[in-house]
Formats: C-alpha cells, sequence, structure tokens
C-alpha cells in the first residue's frame, strides 16, 4: 500500500521562514493514536489529541509582530482564503467557534494532496483563491489567530480528505526517530523535546515577560539577585532540570529537580540574593540541563559580564 500511496505524494519546503532549533521549533506533531490517547511520530507525547497537523511555533510575541514569512511548502492552486480573524482572540478567552483555524489557506496540489496553513496574522494573507503559486512562495505573516494560544503556523497535509503525517506517511507504526521516509525536501529532525532560551538576569524574571520578548535586565554588581532561567518545551513527568552558576570569588550555585507533570512548554530559573557589598565583578557562566533517563537530551550554556 505504501509504495502506491506514496507514489504521487508531493515533497514539502520548510513552511516558515525561520530556523528550527534558533528562532523556531515544532510545538506539536500530528496525534497518530486512533484512540483518546495521544503519540506523535517519534512515539512520544509531543501532540494532543486529534491534533491534525505540525505546528511551527515562534518563542515570542515580539517575532510575530515583526513579522515572520509563511511560504508555500508545495506548488498548487489556491482553492480556498480567510482573513480578518484577529490575533490572540482565543488566548483571550474570546469564542472560535467554526472558525478555528482562523486566518488560513488551503492549496490543491492535484491528485487528492492538499495543503492547510492556519492561524495567519490578520491582514498579512498575501494570495487569493484561483492563484497558482510555486514551492517557496509567500502566503502571509505567523500569527496567532483562531484557535491558538501562540503565535504558530498549523500546516495540514492531506490525501483524499485523510490527514497525513509528513513525519511518518505510510502510516506505519516505526517511530520517525528510525523512519527512512518522509516528505520533507530536507530533512527535519524530530524533536521531542528542548530548551528554547536562556538568560543570567538580575531580577526574577516573568514567564509572560520572556514570551513576549521583552528585555529582562542584565545582571549588574548593585543587582539585588543573579538569576538564571531557561524556557524549553516538551517537558515529561520523571524528567531532572539543572541549573548551575558559577562566577568570581567562589560562588557557585547548583540545583537539579525532578519533574513531576508533563508540560508543552515550561520555563524555570535559580538565583541567590546579592552578597553584601554587591556582585563581585568579572565572569559568570550558566549552565541548563534536561535530563531523561538519566541521559542529557538537551543543554544550552551562557556567560554573562559584571564589570
Amino acid at each position: 500500500m505504501a509504495g502506491t500511496f506514496l507514489s504521487d505524494a508531493p515533497k514539502l519546503e520548510m513552511p516558515v521562514e525561520c530556523t528550527l532549533g534558533q528562532d523556531c521549533y515544532i510545538q506539536n506533531y500530528v496525534d497518530r493514536d486512533p484512540g483518546s490517547g495521544v503519540r506523535d511520530a517519534g512515539c512520544g507525547g509531543l501532540t494532543y489529541d486529534g491534533h491534525k497537523g505540525t505546528d511551527f511555533a515562534l518563542l515570542t510575541e515580539a517575532q510575530m509582530q515583526a513579522g515572520v514569512q509563511v511560504i508555500a511548502a508545495a506548488p498548487g492552486r489556491v482553492i480556498a482564503t480567510r482573513d480578518g480573524e484577529p490575533d490572540g482572540a482565543y488566548a483571550s478567552g474570546l469564542t472560535v467557534s467554526g472558525k478555528e483555524c482562523g486566518n488560513g489557506i488551503t492549496i490543491d496540489l492535484g491528485h487528492g494532496w492538499q495543503t492547510q496553513y492556519c492561524h495567519l496574522r490578520e491582514g498579512s494573507i498575501s494570495v487569493n483563491r484561483g492563484d497558482r503559486v510555486k514551492a517557496g512562495e509567500p502566503l502571509g505573516l505567523v500569527g496567532q489567530s483562531g484557535q491558538a494560544e501562540f503565535p504558530h503556523l498549523h500546516l495540514s497535509l492531506r490525501h483524499d480528505d485523510m490527514v497525513i503525517d509528513p513525519f511518518a506517511p505510510d502510516l506505519q507504526d516505526a517511530c520517525a526517530t528510525n523512519a527512512t521516509q518522509t516528505l520533507w525536501s530536507a530533512p527535519i529532525t524530530y524533536r521531542p523535546s528542548g530548551w528554547l532560551d536562556a538568560g543570567l538576569t538580575a531580577t526574577v524574571p516573568r514567564f509572560e515577560a520572556v514570551l513576549a520578548g521583552a528585555p529582562l535586565p542584565p545582571p549588574r554588581d548593585t543587582a539585588p539577585a543573579l538569576i538564571l532561567w531557561g524556557y524549553g518545551f516538551g517537558l515529561r513527568t520523571g524528567d531532572t532540570i539543572g541549573f548551575e552558576i558559577t562566577g568570581p570569588d567562589g560562588i557557585s550555585i547548583r540545583t537539579t529537580s525532578e519533574v513531576d507533570a508533563s508540560k508543552a512548554r515550561f520555563f524555570r530559573y535559580v538565583g541567590k540574593k546579592a552578597p553584601p557589598g554587591g556582585w563581585p565583578k568579572g565572569r559568570y557562566d550558566g549552565q541548563i540541563t534536561l535530563s531523561r533517563d538519566g541521559a542529557v537530551i538537551a543543554r544550552r550554556t551562557l556567560t554573562a559580564r559584571i564589570d
């Protein structure tokens, strides 16, 4: 079946002008569990029940406001568009019933294949019904319209109205980490978890400020505290998070903690109040780790100076 089924399958380009692991990431994969459970392409849980696409997420709202281009993953003819839906409505508690996709585009690729692009930024869609588009052609901007809790593009691929997972299109049970065939024109690595950003700052940060992309005050000698923070995705129950700060005059802060609940996105920080006389001048190093089943699966290191 797989050979016949995939004989005319499209090859998809990255649909967002960003670099995975740097300024964007995949928050959710297609849910491949046929029942009420969840299972993503890598046999993990980075999805939710009934999720029918791949979510390419931005790190901050500031990126969305600056404008990140959505591009056609494959060539075809535009058969439907919708614009004019406000960004952030669902996150603000407003109803989006019947318009869960928000501002969106559907493109017919031929041979029963379609792509659908959801949650684009209000007023950004640059194509019209009937237009023919090439792979890589701009379609609009990443937004947060419809049923979206954060800025992202939801890309769905369908064949004869059946949802197809581009990471494992042959519908077999093999995990995508070992899959030999995907529908991406250039390899996209399956990542179930990771750190997205981290920093050293002078005050306790708010997660809302980090998500908004707001600047945080840098460490300084007169600061009331020194804080190391990390922002990540794909946290699982039983994971271990480690923090370490080292600095001049023997300054050392180390903590580890085990996670008691899975989270799609998470934020953690540790810190210490300033010693008498303030923070000594010099170099400060920070490291955050995420460990699973006794092995480190993600690490971030950073450096700051107090002069």
